[in-house]
């Protein structure tokens, strides 16, 4: 959901994380992604890769199935579990490639199937596919930053696994603020750009948005920071 920002890379591909325990089949990928302009991070276990999730959920998962711990099915079976996570495209990387191995991960949810040792032109002619076939359109998404996620099209808004009732105006600013993650804008830019008019010294109405949103927001809404002489963003830092 965060902005995605780095030389020559794919506007607007998203971040793409890795789930592989071999550390040279990690690094080659991860290698070649960055390479091919696709921002990504790997991770060589389910520990460390719920970590990561729990701070951002990414545009696209590749996820190896023999895992050390948690196997491949089981984080598939996890994703497509929730909410948050059950339209996630998921590509299975595997050694294992077995009819049988690929129909059961096709079956339990993953978008793709990658059998290894995969040529890496490949890989990211399959990871891009899959990212333009599954974009959504401006007026048809879900951005999500830690527990909010917001669903544009059916006006929803919940934290953690609780919806949360937001006047039109509200909901327009948080999806303002998320779709631009760390970037600090000004009371009168808020006005402008959300509420449709110029400045002409009611900033205030800003502000007690700004607070009945964090309140609504519950323990999310700390992550709506004030930058003192500045105005307001939505981030990780204070």
């Amino acid at each position: 959901m965060g902005v995605v920002l780095y030389h020559r890379r794919t506007r607007g591909a998203g971040l793409i994380y890795i789930v592989e325990d071999e550390p040279a089949v990690r690094d080659l990928i991860l290698y070649t992604l960055n390479t091919a302009g696709l921002e990504a991070k790997a991770f060589g276990d389910g520990k460390a890769f719920w970590s990561a999730m729990s701070e951002k959920i990414p545009a696209l998962i590749m996820l190896d199935i023999m895992l050390p711990g948690e196997d491949g099915f089981s984080l598939l079976k996890r994703l497509r579990g929730s909410k948050k996570t059950e339209r996630l495209p998921v590509i299975m990387l595997t050694a294992r490639g077995g009819e049988y191995d690929k129909v059961l991960g096709l079956e339990s949810g993953a978008d793709d199937y990658l059998v290894k040792p995969v040529g890496m032109m490949e890989l990211v002619a399959r990871a891009k596919a899959l990212l333009r076939r599954v974009r959504p359109e401006k007026d048809d998404e879900t951005l999500m930053f830690k527990d909010i996620c917001v669903n544009i099209p059916g006006h929803s808004v919940t934290v953690g696994e609780q919806e949360v009732s937001l006047t039109l105006k509200e909901f327009d600013l948080l999806v303002y603020l998320l779709k631009k993650e760390n970037t600090v804008f000004s009371r009168e830019q808020l006005l402008k750009d959300v509420w449709g008019f110029d400045y002409m010294g009611e900033t205030r109405t800003v502000d007690t948005h700004i607070l009945t949103l964090r309140g609504k927001l519950r323990s999310a809404g700390e992550l709506i920071k004030t930058v003192r002489g500045l105005g307001y963003k939505i981030g990780d830092g204070a």
